[in-house]
């Protein structure tokens, strides 16, 4: 079983409660590392460690917004590799296939239902970043 490094990215305290306590409901062995707003990420990402296995990225947040963070990631030589799944409210068309557009390589629309957000989490650490390249079909979780 591989060991998890998850860093989660919101603006909201009650959002990042609810995925601790999600995160924390599951089997698998996860360091979870959580940030209130993009600049705080993007520090925590370039001054490992730990370094991130995977990043769930909020898009709505003061200052430096999802979009904001996923452009800077994707577009770092020595970060861009880092997979970036899209955690966020919306499910609007349009900010999907932006951030499709800007190299996310997944988009999760937040569950409202606990059961739901973990089983959210969970299905996201089945997929091999390695090898899973996002296309339309592919790139949005379906409960």
């Amino acid at each position: 079983m591989k060991e998890w490094t998850i860093f989660y990215t919101d603006d909201d305290e009650d959002d990042l409660s609810i995925f601790t306590d999600a995160v924390e409901s599951l089997s698998q062995d996860i360091n979870l590392q959580t940030y209130s707003g993009g600049e705080k990420l993007l520090n925590a990402v370039y001054n490992p460690p730990p370094t991130p296995s995977v990043i769930f990225l909020d898009l709505n947040m003061p200052g430096k917004n999802g979009f904001d963070v996923l452009n800077e990631l994707k577009g770092s030589k020595e970060k861009s590799d880092i997979p970036v799944i899209i955690f966020s409210t919306s499910n609007e068309p349009s900010i999907i296939e932006k951030c499709l557009n800007l190299g996310a390589n997944y988009f999760i629309t937040k569950p409202v239902l606990m059961k739901d957000i973990i089983k959210s989490i969970e299905h996201s650490l089945t997929i091999n970043w390695k090898e899973f390249v996002p296309d339309k079909k592919t790139f949005v979780y379906k409960l």
